[in-house]
């Protein structure tokens, strides 16, 4: 059987010396093609307020004009939590919405919001190709069209959603702690990640990373301080104490999380029932979190994203747009692949990968696909997402077994 198997790799491995890269031209043509009309679609619908091409859209910018209705009231000294129910972020995003949003008028505050999210990609594109390990121009291009023709990319940009901002800073703030560092770089560190929390539902998870990853206390310990400051300013400008406002935060969070998301923990307790387990399952899912990542603390960054991104997605509300984060993993899952070169490591790993970008193309199939092809879509999603999270964990328990051996 042993024999049988190695037969049948060295056909692969032959199989792929012949026509692989052929395969990827033939994938990285498929990506500019979808990227070009995906981007062009959703940067159409963030600019221009008319209505949707595509019927299953939302209005565009959508979510930008909400929270830049928000940032203006807070500052105004207007009640927001008691009076807008989309009103879920807490004080201290809208002090740092307000560079982007406080200071204009919705519509140049779209042209303002596209500019900065061209930068914002073009960043993560930077970030994800050098922390590949892609070696060849082909290669680098492949990784480079990854963020660009998967659908969450779109959906946020034309929705003006935070995650296309914050996810570089956020790859950026955690790399940069991988390397030696003095005041000058913690104090960069710091503020990479502070800025990532304005959306804390998706940076919270990765803050462990921060506090745990050895050498990076005095980085936590600014953030800390940084968010405090910045949530003691925003209160400042409204007349409800602090404990109000944050009581009130959380009533419209924990509405939000039961009733908006999808492929996520509230979601899966609320068709099962248990929507009231929903908040113990979550701090449950965060601290489990939190002690794996002390555990495996001198383990390859990449493994730690991508095992982060993946429970960062799952372990509160979220919707389609912040899909984004499994680019983490993917990116794990290359960086994997090129270090198992031409093993049967690398070619199951590949494949995970090849399927991954499968789910992910845009457009998508959740809006796409009508009932119940969108929800066995979903499903399917969600099972390579829970497989990529099984060969995260047990490529990081390898690694930490050699270390130990």
């Amino acid at each position: 059987m042993l024999k049988r198997f190695a037969d049948r790799f060295d056909l692969l491995r032959t199989w792929w010396a012949d026509y692989g890269t052929t395969l990827i031209r033939y994938t990285v043509s498929l990506m500019t093609v979808v990227a070009l009309v995906w981007l062009g679609y959703q940067f159409w619908r963030l600019l221009s307020p008319s209505p949707p091409i595509w019927s299953s859209s939302p209005v565009g910018a959508v979510d930008m004009m909400l929270r830049h209705d928000e940032v203006h009231r807070w500052f105004s000294e207007r009640p927001v939590y008691s009076e807008l129910n989309t009103a879920v972020y807490p004080p201290a995003s809208f002090v740092l919405l307000w560079p982007l949003l406080g200071w204009l008028s919705v519509s140049p505050a779209r042209w303002l919001w596209a500019i900065t999210t061209v930068i914002s990609l073009g960043w993560l594109i930077y970030l994800v190709v050098q922390e590949s390990g892609a070696e060849t121009p082909l290669e680098r291009v492949f990784v480079a069209l990854i963020p660009l023709a998967i659908y969450p990319t779109g959906a946020a940009i034309g929705n003006g959603q935070l995650i296309v901002l914050i996810l570089p800073a956020l790859v950026a703030g955690l790399v940069l702690i991988k390397r030696k560092r003095g005041w000058r770089e913690d104090i960069l560190v710091a503020v990479l990640i502070l800025f990532t929390l304005m959306k804390p539902s998706l940076a919270v998870p990765f803050f462990w990373i921060v506090l745990f990853v050895p050498g990076t206390l005095r980085p936590a310990v600014l953030v800390s301080l940084g968010y405090l400051v910045l949530t003691l300013f925003a209160v400042s400008f409204q007349d409800a104490s602090l404990l109000t406002l944050l009581g009130d935060w959380s009533v419209r969070v924990s509405g939000l999380a039961m009733n908006g998301g999808y492929a996520d923990l509230h979601s899966l307790l609320k068709t099962l029932g248990l929507e009231h387990w929903s908040l113990p399952a979550s701090l449950l899912v965060l601290i489990a979190l939190g002690t794996w990542i002390y555990r495996h603390r001198q383990n390859d960054l990449w493994l730690l994203l991508g095992v982060t991104a993946l429970v960062a997605r799952s372990w509160t509300y979220h919707r389609w747009y912040d899909d984004l984060l499994i680019l983490l993993p993917m990116v794990a899952l290359f960086r994997v692949a090129k270090q198992e070169s031409a093993t049967e490591k690398s070619f199951l790993v590949g494949a995970l990968l090849a399927v991954n970008l499968l789910v992910m193309l845009a457009p998508g199939g959740l809006y796409l696909l009508p009932p119940p092809w969108n929800n066995l879509y979903v499903a399917g999603q969600f099972i390579v997402w829970t497989i990529d999270l099984v060969v995260l964990l047990g490529l990081t328990q390898r690694e930490r077994s050699v270390q130990v051996a």
